[in-house]
């Protein structure tokens, strides 16, 4: 075979393989501008679909979203795990349970459920303050502080910083500041945006199994809810606390419950990868003159699936310190 046959069966080889590569980033260019399309396009609709609940408070500025139902005279302060949706809506199942006996302020931090976003860090220490604050414009200064997951870490600052409000404290599986999570770069995040700004966030929830599957929500709610899962997740808010999380626990490896605060956990059994998740929350409450544990038979979303079992011990823990 020539050198110049050679050379011309090189070039069409070439040829042939750019012409595939092309396609390929063809087929990748449309299949991006599609989810891109279908995402801005579903997100309008589902827009229009939402529907307000709770009230709006002003803090800072902005407007952060609170749910207060029921009518008792003494009043439970819920406050969410990371990445919540829709706390107000995500906790119905438990409130329900409650306000027979309670007044249930359900709080959405800013970039959780219908609240605003912000710029402003979320350091523990923001976060608590602005969660009191749109508490005092309810004129809401005593209560029993009830923490899910995460929450469990700016709880335990708050009952340090509010002590004269907080009456008791509730953790539903609530975060322990000696288990730490990873810490994450800013940097870390940044590839996040570009997921959810070109609209992937959706195919990923598509693709991942429904966490209210057979639970007992009803057909409105979990509207609501599905649409604020795809509106709220990857949010500028929730990147920024998750970049502070790690400095956050950190910060709360110095703290402690004061010792005359009635604290009650319920926690799952068995945590699915920490062995130590029960014994740690057991040093926590060491030196609490008042303390209790509740172990269920349930993952980390314990309200969702256990609100009757929850509701009754907390009825019969406040009964203690409630007049």
């Amino acid at each position: 075979m020539t050198s110049s046959r050679m050379k011309r069966i090189a070039r069409r080889t070439l040829s042939v393989l750019l012409k595939i590569v092309a396609g390929i980033l063809i087929v990748i260019l449309l299949f991006v501008a599609t989810v891109f399309a279908v995402d801005r396009i579903s997100t309008a609709s589902e827009n229009r679909k939402l529907e307000p609940y709770g009230e709006k408070v002003t803090v800072d500025g902005k407007s952060m979203n609170v749910l207060v139902q029921g009518e008792g005279e003494d009043t439970i302060v819920l406050l969410p795990g990371y990445g919540n949706a829709a706390p107000g809506l995500d906790f119905k199942p438990l409130i329900d349970e409650l306000t027979p006996d309670y007044r249930v302020v359900a709080v959405e931090p800013f970039g959780y459920g219908l609240s605003d976003g912000t710029d402003a860090e979320r350091s523990t220490a923001q976060i608590v303050e602005e969660i009191h604050a749109a508490l005092q414009s309810l004129d809401i200064d005593r209560y029993v502080l009830m923490a899910h997951s995460i929450s469990g870490l700016y709880g335990l600052d708050y009952v340090n910083e509010y002590p004269d409000e907080v009456i008791a404290y509730i953790g539903l599986d609530s975060s322990v500041p000696s288990l730490s999570e990873q810490k994450i770069e800013a940097s870390d995040v940044a590839p996040i945006r570009w997921f959810r700004n070109l609209g992937f966030d959706r195919v990923q929830l598509k693709l991942t199994a429904d966490p209210y599957e057979g639970l007992d929500y009803d057909a409105k709610t979990l509207e609501q809810l599905h649409i604020l899962m795809r509106r709220n997740i990857y949010n500028d808010t929730q990147l920024n606390e998750v970049v502070r999380m790690y400095g956050n626990f950190q910060t709360g490896q110095r703290q402690s419950f004061p010792p005359d605060l009635p604290v009650l956990f319920v926690l799952q059994k068995k945590h699915p990868v920490v062995d130590e998740w029960v014994p740690e929350h057991e040093k926590q409450i060491a030196n609490s003159e008042r303390a209790e544990i509740l172990l269920l038979d349930a993952n980390h979303y314990l309200y969702r699936s256990h609100p009757v079992e929850i509701a009754e011990q907390v009825k019969a823990f406040t009964a203690s310190f409630l007049p």
